[in-house]
């Protein structure tokens, strides 16, 4: 399956799949003015034998059949802070 990769300019580590280059026809439109203007950063062709950076692959291809598009947000930020806290509670 070939797609389209876009990152997005005001979303920082933020990356819209889209089925075809430049069809943003199925993406809700709220989406796209949060993801703000469109950057291309790569046509690939995805492969379950090859993994994805941070999603995986199959639900990629998945979201591309049934919505037309896929978003990849950045992992929530780590808290150190309540990590060491849930850890001195713990007695570790």
């Amino acid at each position: 399956m070939l797609c389209a990769v876009y990152k997005s300019r005001k979303k920082a580590e933020t990356y819209l799949f889209v089925e075809k280059r430049e069809d943003f026809s199925r993406v809700p439109a709220p989406l796209m003015a949060a993801f703000g203007r469109p950057e291309l950063v790569l046509m690939t062709k995805l492969d379950p034998a090859k993994p994805l950076g941070l999603a995986e692959v199959g639900k990629v291809m998945e979201a591309l059949t049934m919505q037309g598009f896929y978003l990849q947000v950045p992992p929530p930020p780590e808290n150190l802070l309540e990590e060491h806290k849930a850890r001195q509670k713990k007695g570790v």
